[in-house]
């Protein structure tokens, strides 16, 4: 058996080996690595076997096509990390649920296929589609959440810079003024300690024969050997002073730059994921949220969520823990085995305190948590330190 391509894998899911060799007999020209998986009771071990990019649902009732998709994403934890899309085959009847599902990406794409039609390369056309769409997906850079944090840590680097020059050209005027004081300490001390030798006031240290020859030595010593060190020291700092007045010219335009990033940045709204059961809930973090410049996506469980994160890459994800299909542990468990979002912060959202709970939460991958009913200063803060970290990290 050829080894499936990692770009352009498609499995036909179905319960009807017919069905399933029907579609499969649609693409074999224009794909080379289509497979079917049509025994239930191999659903995950098809799935890993084949690590499908595109995942074909050719059920004939959305229903069977639902379940289907749904016991895989809880049998299969290779799903998740797997980048996939879906395209399910619909009949006539059931077209405007499966429209309302796609819209809502729990599915990518749908095709009316039953009874069959006679545009059958429009199946062909959309996991073309699907696969660009992947690759689109895997060029994608930082997303717009991670470019706002940056921008506004590069804004920082002007005040940063400023302040440290600042402080530069102070210590080093100090630093000069300190080594003229020391010259004019030193001279002077040299000048008392000849005074005291040539009068005498030393006999057990040092004997004096012709004062006035030790006076000239003392003062050529001074003059020749221990001030032009001491004006040297002074010289040095001058290049210095030059240097942060250079530097900072050298920096304008990188710094101007930087400001016209920030300016842009403030456009930019980091996007957050809130994943809860409770509608009452959504409404009001979406109330919250937007109001504090905040895209938002909403999923209503574990699993929904996780399907929104095939297409979504949000800068932050607040998550309930107890729901329905995948609670909200389980969820962060699966994410973070996710590469791409092993990174993204995981704010956990529960009506318990207990120390379990909280260590549950942990050690799933969440960097902090709170407890209903929780204060909106207090959430809104944590979002915040939260994305700042993520960005820094």
């Amino acid at each position: 058996m050829d080894t499936p391509s990692p770009a352009d894998t498609i499995m036909i899911a179905s319960d009807s080996v017919i069905d399933a060799e029907q579609v499969k007999g649609l693409l074999h020209t224009e794909f080379d690595h289509v497979y079917i998986s049509t025994e239930p009771d191999k659903v995950p071990g098809d799935f890993v076997r084949y690590r499908p990019n595109v995942l074909v649902l050719a059920f004939d009732t959305l229903n069977k096509a639902e379940r289907y998709y749904l016991e895989l994403y809880r049998l299969c934890e290779e799903v998740h990390r797997q980048p996939l899309r879906t395209v399910i085959l619909c009949n006539q009847h059931e077209t405007k649920q499966v429209y309302e599902l796609c819209k809502k990406r729990y599915f990518d794409d749908y095709i009316l296929f039953w009874p069959m039609t006679d545009d059958a390369s429009r199946l062909a056309m959309s996991i073309h589609h699907s696969l660009h769409d992947l690759a689109a997906t895997k060029s994608q850079g930082e997303t717009m959440g991670e470019f706002y944090t940056h921008a506004r840590h590069l804004a920082e680097l002007e005040k940063t810079l400023t302040q440290q020059i600042g402080q530069g050209s102070l210590q080093i005027e100090a630093a000069s003024q300190a080594i003229q004081h020391a010259s004019k300490e030193v001279g002077a001390a040299l000048d008392g300690f000849t005074r005291r030798l040539i009068s005498g006031e030393l006999p057990d240290t040092v004997e004096i024969k012709n004062a006035e020859d030790m006076e000239k030595e003392m003062s050529r010593f001074k003059r020749e050997e221990v001030l032009p060190q001491l004006n040297t020291a002074i010289e040095i700092t001058q290049p210095l002073r030059q240097w942060a007045q250079d530097l900072k010219q050298e920096c304008a335009p990188y710094l101007k730059s930087a400001r016209a990033l920030n300016a842009m940045a403030e456009g930019v709204r980091p996007t957050i994921l809130v994943v809860d059961d409770d509608e009452i809930q959504r409404i009001i973090l979406n109330k919250l949220l937007t109001a504090k410049n905040y895209d938002l996506l909403f999923a209503k469980d574990g699993l929904e969520a996780l399907k929104v994160l095939k297409n979504k890459r949000p800068d932050l994800i607040l998550m309930d823990i107890m729901m329905p299909n995948l609670n909200g542990v389980d969820a962060t468990r699966r994410l973070k085995a996710i590469p791409e979002f092993a990174g993204t912060p995981v704010i956990m959202i529960t009506g318990k305190s207990e120390g379990e709970v909280v260590v549950d939460c942990k050690k799933a991958g969440a960097v902090d948590f709170v407890v209903k009913p929780y204060a909106h200063a207090t959430l809104l803060a944590k979002i915040d330190r939260a994305l700042k970290a993520a960005a820094l990290a």
